[in-house]
Order: C-alpha cells, then sequence, then structure tokens
C-alpha cells in the first residue's frame, strides 16, 4: 500500500491529480495482487523453504529503489510522443497514466503480492489449521496495508521526500529477504511435509495396529 499510495503521488506530478490516475494506480496494483497470488501459490507448492522468499523479495527491493533513477526517463517516453501543439486526446488522458503505472509499479507489487500465499503453504502444517493459517495471514496482510496508506499518507510524504521513501521501502523489503535466508539456515526446512501428510503411511487413516 505504501507503494501505492506514494506511486500516485509520483505520478501525479506528470500527469496530474486527475481521477484517471488514481484509477490507473490502483487498478495496477490490483492485476499485480492478482497475479502475484496465483504465482505465489503455485510457486509455494513446489519449495517449502524460507529462504525461496528471499528470490521475491530481494528484486521487488532493488526495483523499488531504483525507481527514482529509472521512473522518469520511461515516463518521458510515454509523454513526449504526444504532440506539444495538441491536446492529448481523452483515450490517452486516461491510458498513459495506467502505461506508466504499469511500466513503474507492476513488477515490485507483483512480487510482494506472492508472499501471503507462499507464506501460508509455509505456515500450515496440518489440514486442520489452513483455515485458522490463512485468517492470521490475511488479517496481517491486510492491518500491515493499513498502516502503510495511514503513515505514507499521513507522515512519509509531509517528512520526505518521494525519491527517499522509495529507496527506504526497497532497502527494508532486500533486509527482509536477507532475513528469511538467515532464519532458514537457522531453524531448517519450513514446511518439509507436505500439509495434511504428516502421518506414515503405515498408520495413515487409522490403519495402525
Amino acid at each position: 500500500m505504501v507503494l501505492e499510495i506514494i506511486g500516485a503521488r509520483f505520478l501525479a506530478k506528470d500527469f496530474g491529480g486527475s481521477f484517471y490516475v488514481w484509477v490507473s494506480q490502483i487498478g495496477v496494483i490490483l492485476i499485480a495482487l492478482a497475479l502475484g497470488y496465483w504465482v505465489g501459490g503455485a510457486l509455494a507448492d513446489r519449495s517449502q523453504r524460507l529462504c525461496f522468499l528471499a528470490y521475491l523479495l530481494a528484486p521487488a527491493g532493488v526495483v523499488t529503489v531504483c525507481i527514482p533513477d529509472f521512473a522518469e526517463p520511461l515516463v518521458n517516453v510515454i509523454i513526449q510522443r504526444h504532440p506539444a501543439d495538441r491536446e492529448i486526446p481523452l483515450v490517452w488522458q486516461k491510458l498513459d497514466p495506467a502505461m506508466g503505472s504499469a511500466l513503474i509499479f507492476l513488477l515490485p507489487c507483483f512480487a510482494l503480492a506472492t508472499l501471503p500465499p507462499y507464506l501460508i503453504r509455509l505456515a500450515t502444517q496440518r489440514l486442520t489449521h489452513v483455515g485458522r493459517i490463512s485468517g492470521l495471514i490475511i488479517a496481517a496482510s491486510t492491518v500491515g496495508s493499513i498502516a502503510g496508506v495511514f503513515v505514507s499518507g499521513y507522515v512519509l510524504i509531509d517528512q520526505m521526500k518521494l525519491s527517499h521513501i522509495f529507496r527506504w521501502t526497497g532497502g527494508l523489503t532486500i533486509l527482509l529477504g536477507a532475513l528469511c535466508c538467515v532464519l532458514d539456515r537457522r531453524f531448517g526446512a519450513a514446511g518439509s511435509k507436505p500439509a495434511g501428510q504428516s502421518a506414515t503411511p503405515g498408520k495413515a487413516g487409522g490403519l495402525d495396529s
């Protein structure tokens, strides 16, 4: 949510603060979330190691850190393709912010969205706990999003430059990925036994002698 709120403010300096900018930013973030949830669920069924999260967090963090460096040239390409002596057609007034948002924010938000289904898979050791664990992780994610909205909107924008916010957010994301590697080395494989299959074959289904 920090990327969504700060990103909308970032796009507004080039595309204006119109309704289309907010629609574009929200729409692109939702697309990234949908794709990330789907891919994250598929990845979670293939690997249950905590260190694998670093491969998701590190690229997202690097891209976020570099947003102040690469975003401006991309936005200029979008804007400058329109003749300066003509009014921009209404359709491009709507689509240009969407293209800018997708080029800048789709990848990091997609990578971050893969985390909840992956964490649910890691934390779930028995099928009887799936509902409780998934509810807890989704609730925690939502609380984090709420905090991100208010902190970024009420505090960060007033106290920091947008470029610094991106760099701090990206840096924290990279550190979180490194922490996943440290914890994985300390505690070993997480969720090495598939959920619902912890019982040995001889004792499965109540067939133990």
